[in-house]
């Protein structure tokens, strides 16, 4: 998808709004664990993603020099660092204040409160592998919408969280006329 993402085509603008989309949680997740209020981090996480894209340093990434999570992870430390620096200059009288681009809809906020047991680092990936989920929940969603079958995506979605109405696969089974696996 990094391949994808460079040029100037609108393929490769669908494919870097993607990438954006998908690293936003775990970039916030780890500003926010890095001691950062939610509207402050909101403004860095959205800097980053600017200069990022303003710089074009999605260009420079090639498959075979790494994996893109450590390259954003190791460039949101850099810009953390940077982002320091400037704030101790702006309290000298410098310097201009981020402003939110965009707000987070309620679900996106849910869970962004960090455990204080973990570390940054584990906060990026837990968010990271949360993104891939919730990307994968979405096109499996809409296979079962093309096929017609919705109802029971919905009926299976709900069988996977943990609150105490949820179905049991048995039931599920039984309201769709199918067996229940073994």
């Amino acid at each position: 998808m990094v391949l994808e993402a460079q040029g100037p085509t609108p393929a490769a603008q669908a494919a870097l709004g993607k990438l954006c989309s998908s690293y936003w949680r775990p970039i916030y997740g780890f500003v926010r664990r890095q001691g950062v209020g939610p509207e402050e981090a909101k403004d860095l996480t959205q800097g980053f993603f600017a200069l990022l894209l303003e710089r074009r340093d999605l260009n420079a990434v090639r498959q075979e020099k790494g994996r893109l999570r450590s390259y954003l992870l190791t460039s949101l430390k850099h810009f953390m660092t940077n982002e320091r620096s400037r704030a101790m200059a702006i309290k000298r009288g410098a310097g201009q204040r981020l402003i939110p681009l965009e707000d987070l809809r309620e679900c996106e906020r849910i869970g962004f409160d960090p455990p204080e047991s973990l570390a940054a680092d584990q906060i990026y990936e837990r968010r990271w592998a949360l993104s891939v989920l919730d990307q994968a929940l979405a096109r499996l969603g809409d296979e079962y919408r093309a096929a017609g079958t919705a109802q029971l995506f919905d009926r299976l979605q709900k069988s996977l969280t943990d609150e105490p109405d949820r179905p049991s696969p048995a039931d599920t089974a039984r309201e769709f006329g199918m067996t229940e696996a073994p």
